[in-house]
Parts: structure tokens; sequence; C-alpha cells
């Protein structure tokens, strides 16, 4: 099953700094989202994009899960001509991850 299945997914970006913030389209599948999206597998998942450090924040009361994203490929959107390193392609990247 993908992650698109579960979850939708709010970019935002600030530099070469991507925040990606995933919420479950069902608050019962929160704790999963939980013990699946570790920062580690986010990082791998968007490794072609994301050089640097993934840190994962929790939510639960949102039931959320907010990943920050440093180190975006070729600077991020305020200096790339790449479409692909603006925080709204990563999160669909993001979205297609198998859980």
């Amino acid at each position: 099953m993908l992650l698109h299945e579960l979850a939708h997914c709010r970019a935002g970006d600030k530099g070469n700094v991507a925040t990606l913030s995933v919420f479950p389209r069902d608050d019962r599948d929160y704790p999963l989202l939980a013990r699946t999206l570790t920062a580690d597998v986010v990082r791998a998942h968007l490794a072609d994009y994301v050089a640097g450090e993934v840190v994962r924040h929790e939510l639960p009361g949102l039931c959320a899960l907010q990943f920050v994203c440093h180190q975006v490929v070729d600077g991020g959107v305020t200096t790339s001509l790449a479409l692909d390193t603006h925080g709204k392609s990563l999160s669909s990247r993001l979205l297609s991850l198998e859980v």
C-alpha cells in the first residue's frame, strides 16, 4: 500500500529547507504512520532530493508527523531552476512511499 492511500501531505519551503507534514486520512491510522514513517525511512525515500538531515516531529494532538528536510538538492526553491526541489514536489514523492 502506498502512503497516499492512508494520508495526505502539506509542504512548505524556505531556502534549502523543506517541511513536509503528513496527516492520516483517518486518525485511527496515526499510530501506524508514527511507527512506519521514521526520519530514516523518509530520508532514504527522498535521498535523491534531500542531501542533509531529516528531523521528525510528532504532533499527536493533531495526528500529524512533520519532517524538516535539510539541504534540499540544488539549493531549494529560491535558487534552483528545477521544479523537483520545491516542497510540493517532495510531498508528492513522499506520498509514493510504500507502507
